[in-house]
């Protein structure tokens, strides 16, 4: 089951915590999470990556969806 966070909108450090605490309760599996900026991308890959998931993102307009996959 996939696990779905809209962090957009939020200033940091909100996205990596929303992000890290949505693939801590998953464990492994699919997140997708919503952001604005690539900043929020790098803070919430770079935390992804350091609990063993996986990480792409898309861009579409003004809006970055990341994938985690573990």
């Amino acid at each position: 089951m996939a696990e779905n966070v809209d962090a957009r909108g939020l200033s940091c450090p909100q996205p990596v915590i929303l992000t890290r605490a949505a693939l801590e309760k998953l464990g492994s599996g699919e997140v997708s999470v919503k952001v604005d900026t690539m900043t929020q991308v790098h803070n919430c890959t770079r935390a992804a990556k350091k609990l063993g998931w996986q990480a792409r993102y898309e861009e579409q307009g003004d809006v970055f969806t990341l994938t985690f996959e573990k």
